[in-house]
């Protein structure tokens, strides 16, 4: 039934193909998400993946009830995928659809917020291992080949897959608490996830550090490792390149295939020699600037730089010298040094990154990087493109916001965010299923033959 108004009156005109129902009964919409859950649960069972989850991911503990864990599964993959903004909302939404939302996982009750809360505060290092097991054998090559994950090649025409690593930092906004002898220490609920840890910013009285590791082509989470306080950032590093490794492991590629691409956080000698052993090449933002005063470098930059690039946003010109190959310390591996310099803002004004000296801020990058593949401003490119990476980390904060707090138990925070990299991983498969779309081929930059390196006198032939 339609109205239209004329001359001030109201008309009624009828429709035969418009039919309205009314009922006192509540009928309650079905939300916007749910949809999505459908189709992500059809593929996940199709796939077998939730006789996986039933089968591999296990806890050992008291008055488990009708419950499994697949059943708690079920309930963070759609926590992830519905975007809710709490729990609480989820539930609330979920609440008169939660006979169909279990049913879609084969299971047939919906566990309650409380059984929820206790199976995260229970979960062990055990189960949050074989959840990120079975996360890593079943989201990496699912949907994607060898030729499709993408890549760069450079200019000897060899290929490698970019990988980033980097550390996010979460602060616990916390209320102020009473100190009073009489009254007994307080405790908060934070204090087994979190603890004092640098922030860059003011606000916040303790923190969480999330490790991840994303493949930049392709937008793939390839893991998550996260930590109390700045973590174990060293630890968390080797379990980042271990999952890299079982990543180029899916397409039959080799380690020395990966290119990581990391901050100055990692910038540091010991770092830097764990990324050599390993075996995977690597550019980072050096951390030290007492290589500033090595012969070598002096020698170089006593002479005009290699190059010269020019900022897109400032118009900055930024001045680039190639170190060649440095020995960080007595018996280490040698890495390529790469020194980067520019004017220095007038006196009295602080610098983000760099150290001033006179007229001059200077920039240190390694690499492992070779010179007749990458010269020197194809490394900067290639460090300064880890700009994508935030954009990734907002995008995923906007989908699914991995760094709510779930559970207040570190093992159970983290498998709350490795569901949320399963379902990002997911979204990406299935769209690239659908659309089908051809890789996309760009060319970085003209071939350019690599200049002559600068031999210091005493090593000269």
């Amino acid at each position: 039934m339609s109205f239209s108004q004329k001359e001030g009156s109201l008309h009624m005109v009828s429709n035969p193909c418009i039919e309205v129902q009314t009922t006192s009964e509540n009928r309650y919409s079905v939300p916007a998400w749910f949809a999505e859950v459908v189709i992500m649960a059809g593929y996940l069972k199709k796939k077998g993946l939730l006789e996986a989850f039933a089968q591999q991911v296990h806890l050992v503990r008291g008055r488990f009830g009708t419950y499994e864990p697949i059943d708690f599964l079920a309930l963070l993959i759609g926590y992830a995928i519905s975007g809710e903004r709490t729990l609480a909302d989820f539930f609330e939404r979920l609440e008169p659809f939660e006979t169909a939302f279990m049913a879609l996982f084969g299971r047939r009750c919906l566990p309650h917020r409380s059984s929820l809360s206790r199976f995260l505060a229970d979960v062990d290092r055990p189960c949050l291992e074989a959840f990120r097991t079975l996360f890593q054998q079943q989201t990496f090559a699912e949907g994607w080949t060898a030729e499709t994950i993408g890549g760069i090649f450079d200019r000897q025409g060899r290929r490698s897959i970019v990988f980033d690593i980097d550390a996010t930092r979460q602060a616990a906004r916390q209320r102020a608490l009473p100190c009073d002898p009489a009254r007994p220490s307080a405790r908060r609920r934070l204090d087994a996830v979190c603890a004092p840890g640098y922030r860059g910013r003011k606000r916040g009285e303790v923190v969480r550090t999330r490790t991840t590791a994303l493949q930049m082509h392709t937008r793939q989470w390839v893991g998550t490792y996260a930590g109390k306080g700045n973590g174990d950032y060293r630890g968390e590093l080797a379990s980042a390149l271990q999952a890299i490794t079982t990543y180029l492991k899916c397409f039959a590629f080799l380690p020395e295939m990966a290119l990581v691409r990391l901050d100055g956080q990692y910038g540091a000698v010991a770092v830097i020699t764990q990324l050599i052993l390993a075996g995977v090449p690597f550019v980072t933002r050096g951390r030290g600037y007492q290589l500033l005063e090595h012969p070598q470098i002096q020698l170089v930059l006593a002479h005009p730089p290699t190059a010269s690039v020019t900022k897109m946003n400032s118009g900055e010109v930024v001045e680039l010298f190639d170190g060649d190959w440095l020995e960080l310390g007595e018996g280490l591996p040698q890495v390529r040094v790469i020194v980067a310099r520019h004017r220095a803002p007038p006196s009295g004004q602080n610098i983000a990154v760099g150290k001033r000296v006179g007229e001059w801020v200077y920039e240190l990058f390694l690499t492992t990087l070779a010179a007749d593949g990458f010269l020197v401003e194809d490394v900067l490119e290639l460090y300064y493109g880890r700009g994508a990476f935030e954009g990734v980390l907002a995008d995923e904060d906007v989908e699914e916001d991995p760094d709510r707090w779930c559970s207040y138990s570190e093992c159970g925070q983290e498998l709350w965010q490795i569901s949320c990299q399963w379902v990002w991983n997911l979204r990406l498969s299935l769209g690239k299923t659908m659309q089908g779309a051809e890789l996309r081929e760009i060319e970085w930059a003209p071939a350019k033959e690599a200049p002559a390196v600068l031999v210091p006198e005493e090593n000269a032939p």
